[in-house]
């Protein structure tokens, strides 16, 4: 069964040989990968031209201006022709067995008489080549628990159907791309389970690129996703408002922010909650329960 992989990258020359490498190695032979070079200006084309002379499964997309990973990443995902398809970002890399196993695991829950909207796997976070942890996700997502936390991280596996579906990744979001496809996707066609194996190899090495540190792009991407969800309970819309605060994010609080927070009412319990953290981040803390 064909198997789709899109990689967008710019200027990682190094990441992205290791990225592609990691994918041409599945034990699940039967891919085409697509790289789309977003006007990258280092020697990131002259490899990817190189190694496609020598493995076709690889196809090459660049992008004479940048466009950003989400057109990136949805001009991959037009050209895929894979039933099934999943990411990768230029940044991290695969376990050699994770597209056999996503299969494996497809067609597990189907035999049980589920469909899922999507699957993802559990991830090793690497730092400086060194294994910090593997994470604990939950066996199953759905859309609502979306909006509290993005537990299901950033990629996942999927007919190609579901991402065209789904409508694809928001070219207009300058943040948050993947969490807010992950919403639609999942509210459109129901949960989303767990392959319960670490295949997915997240690379945290510090680097100033990170959209993490883009305080004021991710206040512009919540915006834009709570209005596509305005019909929701407005407690999901507020939870969604919250994950700007969270320590990995921590973006300073501010007095509209606890003005929104007091406008929606929130029980005791969780306008404690919520006010320790917000004061917490203005006093400079990094962790709160």
């Amino acid at each position: 069964m064909l198997v789709s992989v899109y990689i967008p990258t710019r200027n990682r020359r190094v990441l992205i040989e290791r990225a592609v490498r990691s994918v041409l190695a599945q034990d699940h032979a039967d891919l085409e990968l697509f790289v789309v070079n977003d006007a990258s200006t280092d020697d990131t084309q002259a490899f990817l031209t190189e190694l496609a002379r020598t493995d076709p499964r690889l196809i090459v997309f660049e992008n004479e201006e940048p466009k950003g990973a989400p057109v990136a990443r949805n001009r991959a995902i037009s050209a895929a022709k894979g039933q099934f398809i999943t990411g990768l970002d230029d940044d991290d890399y695969f376990e050699p067995s994770r597209l056999r196993r996503f299969l494996q695991r497809w067609a597990e829950l189907e035999a049980e008489g589920k469909r899922p909207s999507c699957l993802y796997s559990q991830s090793i976070c690497m730092r400086d080549g060194r294994q910090m942890w593997v994470s604990q996700k939950p066996s199953t997502v759905d859309y609502e628990d979306l909006f509290t936390r993005n537990v299901i991280e950033n990629q996942v596996f999927a007919p190609r159907e579901h991402f065209i579906g789904a409508g694809m990744f928001d070219e207009q979001l300058p943040a948050w791309q993947d969490i807010d496809l992950f919403i639609r996707m999942l509210r459109k066609y129901g949960t989303a389970f767990l392959a319960p194996y670490p295949t997915y190899f997240y690379d945290d090495d510090e680097r100033t690129d990170r959209i993490s540190a883009k305080g004021e792009r991710i206040r512009r991407a919540k915006v834009r996703i709570a209005a596509k969800h305005e019909d929701l309970d407005p407690r999901l819309l507020l939870a969604l408002h919250m994950q700007m605060f969270s320590g990995f994010y921590d973006i300073p609080p501010t007095l509209a922010d606890v003005r929104m927070l007091l406008a929606n009412k929130p029980s005791f319990k969780h306008w404690k909650r919520l006010a320790r953290r917000m004061i917490g981040r203005q006093l400079g803390r990094r962790r709160f329960s």
